[in-house]
């Protein structure tokens, strides 16, 4: 049998037409060869790079393809990305199941992977599943960054209002005076040097008087221990008892003189005794005035046997 050119055609135009539709179904991530396929929906405000073709998981295991990606149409969430994926394996979990985008490489490549739950009502297809995105490593490093590049930023410009401040006090005569000060330590430190090392001259040339100060300050040390021995070994406590003893005997005199005990302290506290002492002494004190003023009526000589007159008060002396 002789097949025509014209049906040779037709036959490759379709089997090329056929090839096409595969391919590029392929490409959206659909096999054509596999059968229907399950498909689900999820919503982001930012797919991170997330694009048609990209590979869909569970539990690492490859089980679909990302088919489709539009903005919501919906009234509220103009700008948000609908996401449709498939799941080609017969593979059952809940609408609690999340779809989160993560980073399948360090090149910057994303992948949807889906983390089932199992509790709940199943998930059919058309349904939707919470969105989420995984930080990668360089979008970790950014969100901890971020901080500290605006504390870094006000560091910087804390530091430049301080120079700038600074720079409007030290004016020209302020520096000069900065200068000088500087200038004056370097003296002060240099004039330190010089007398540390006199100092250190000094300790050099007189090591052997201060070996001997240090050696008759040990001395003195060591009398001054055996002489607190001495004393230790000496009865002071006797003595101290001694004189303890002494004061209270004395304290013991002073109470009784103080109440009135004894000749002494009737003598102090007696009242009438003293009045008779004192008019005695009074007394005496006019016998004593009597005597010298006339001797004669008290002390008689006679050396001729002359007879004794006898004392009249009243007679005037010859």
């Amino acid at each position: 049998m002789k097949i025509s050119r014209e049906f040779k055609t037709g036959f490759i135009a379709i089997v090329i037409i056929a090839l096409f539709i595969w391919g590029y179904n392929y490409l959206k991530g659909q096999n054509l060869f596999d059968g229907p396929i399950k498909t689900y929906f999820t919503e982001y405000n930012n797919v991170q790079g997330l694009n048609t073709a990209s590979v869909v998981t569970i539990n690492g295991v490859e089980v679909g393809k990302v088919i489709n990606i539009n903005f919501s149409k919906e009234e509220g969430k103009q700008g948000n990305l609908i996401v449709e994926f498939s799941v080609e394996q017969d593979f059952e979990f809940s609408k609690n199941s999340i779809a989160k985008i993560y980073s399948a490489s360090l090149m910057g490549g994303k992948s949807l992977a889906v983390v089932p739950s199992y509790e709940g009502e199943k998930a059919h297809p058309g349904d939707f599943l919470n969105g989420e995105i995984e930080s990668d490593i360089f979008s970790s490093v950014t969100e901890k960054l971020n901080p500290l590049q605006a504390k870094v930023e006000n560091v910087i410009v804390s530091a430049d209002s301080l120079m700038t401040g600074l720079t409007n006090i030290l004016d020209v005569k302020s520096r000069q005076n900065l200068k000088l000060s500087i200038k004056e330590l370097g003296e002060t430190i240099s004039n330190f040097k010089t007398a540390s090392q006199s100092v250190n001259k000094l300790i050099e040339n007189n090591d052997e008087k201060l070996s001997e100060t240090l050696d008759n300050a040990n001395l003195m040390t060591q009398n001054l221990s055996k002489l607190s021995d001495t004393l230790v070994n000496a009865n002071i406590g006797l003595t101290i008892k001694n004189i303890e003893s002494t004061i209270a005997n004395l304290n013991s005199v002073l109470s009784g003189l103080e109440e009135g005990d004894g000749s002494l302290g009737k003598l102090l506290k007696d009242e009438e005794m003293y009045n008779n002492l004192t008019n005695a002494s009074k007394e005496l004190e006019e016998l004593l005035r009597e005597m010298k003023l006339h001797p004669k009526r008290f002390v008689h000589f006679s050396l001729f046997g002359k007879k004794e007159k006898g004392y009249a008060p009243n007679q005037v002396e010859k």
